[in-house]
């Protein structure tokens, strides 16, 4: 598979760049029938688009969305589903200091080194404006999972030292940096200001819970839940580690105090805890699915940094383009997004494989 692809029957292609015409996806393998809107779209993209608050980038881009393809008369019809995002405030004038030197922390380097060219304009296709491609097709699975009774949701729970202590989905919407713990918030909020006035950045922690998710989803040991869920948030830009359930907690555990005791009420399974995040062996319980993911501090900042250029000559740089002093309060609708896709995809898998029951 191209790596501008992802899944196996709900397969989603992101294309773009940053500064170029348009960003966009094609969606293929949505089950036919199903109602679908450019507003359920639109909603999504709003959450995630740039310009929404002093803790994120100043860059103003209405994200408007257009279905090309694959709805007609506001359902879906199987076919491949189209869906173009245009640039509207696009500024690469603001790159050409960097056309020929590398940004620490990013991924000009890498890109030149793989490729022998890269787009300098803001990072090209490593920016994180690719994202919108993953939030508008997260939105259609998003919809498909409905009808199963899936819900996702991301907050985020940590950034710098301040950490979130409870998590309220309530409030997540209602608060600039997305975080479920509205005290926690006030403290983040100001840390995230304070580096960007000193033109740094910070990093974070963001937290997705899909609620809802039958059982059964997940093929071992090649095609685990997890380790698609892994493949899924690691894709995004930025993201430096994931977790599952208790994660690296689990590593300071004994196996007494680990396991999640298996209980059965009613004609159904379930766990007394949920350590396991909603996932043993690959597959899923049916209890909450928890993933958590590691965001690294944004690596455009406004400090003189060392660096060189394409030639190896030293050089310094200072970023003038428009950048997030933190991601978090944007990752977390592409987090949510991604689990989506994962969840749309084996929901469809398992459906092929065994049927699912509701």
């Amino acid at each position: 598979m191209a790596g501008n692809s992802f899944g196996q029957i709900f397969q989603v292609t992101t294309f773009g760049e940053s500064h170029g015409t348009a960003l966009g996806v094609v969606v293929d393998g949505c089950p036919p029938g199903m109602a679908l809107s450019t507003r359920e779209i639109q909603r999504e993209l709003d959450r995630r688009r740039p310009g929404q608050s002093r803790v994120t980038t100043p860059r103003q881009e209405p994200d408007q969305v257009e279905i090309l393809s694959g709805v007609f008369e506001g359902k879906t019809l199987g076919t491949p589903i189209a869906l173009l995002i245009r640039n509207r405030d696009a500024a690469p004038g603001a790159y050409d200091r960097l056309r020929d030197r590398f940004r620490p922390g990013h991924a000009d380097l890498t890109y030149f080194l793989k490729y022998g060219h890269r787009d300098h304009r803001g990072g090209g296709r490593a920016s994180g404006r690719e994202t919108a491609g993953r939030v508008a097709a997260g939105a259609i699975a998003k919809k498909l999972l409905t009808h199963v009774g899936v819900r996702i949701v991301a907050g985020t729970i940590q950034i710098g030292k301040v950490k979130a202590s409870q998590f309220d989905p309530r409030v997540i919407e209602k608060n600039p940096v997305r975080c479920p713990d509205a005290k926690a918030a006030a403290r983040m909020v100001g840390l995230v200001e304070r580096a960007r006035k000193n033109g740094d950045s910070v990093g974070g922690v963001v937290e997705v819970r899909a609620m809802g998710a039958p059982a059964g989803l997940g093929e071992p040991v090649f095609g685990k839940l997890d380790a698609d869920l892994a493949a899924g948030l690691m894709s995004i830009g930025g993201v430096k580690g994931v977790e599952i359930g208790a994660g690296f907690a689990a590593a300071s555990r004994l196996g007494s105090e680990n396991a999640d005791p298996v209980l059965y009420r009613r004609g159904k399974f379930f766990t007394r805890s949920n350590r396991g995040g909603g996932i043993l062996g690959g597959i899923s319980t049916g209890e909450e699915i928890i993933c958590r993911i590691a965001v690294k501090p944004t690596s455009s900042i406004a400090l003189p940094q060392k660096t060189v250029t394409e030639r190896g000559k030293p050089a310094t740089i200072q970023i003038q383009g428009r950048h997030d002093p933190c991601l978090c309060p944007r990752i977390a609708p592409v987090a949510e997004a991604m689990v989506a896709l994962v969840l749309a995809d084996h929901l469809l898998r398992l459906r092929a494989q065994v049927g699912f029951k509701k």
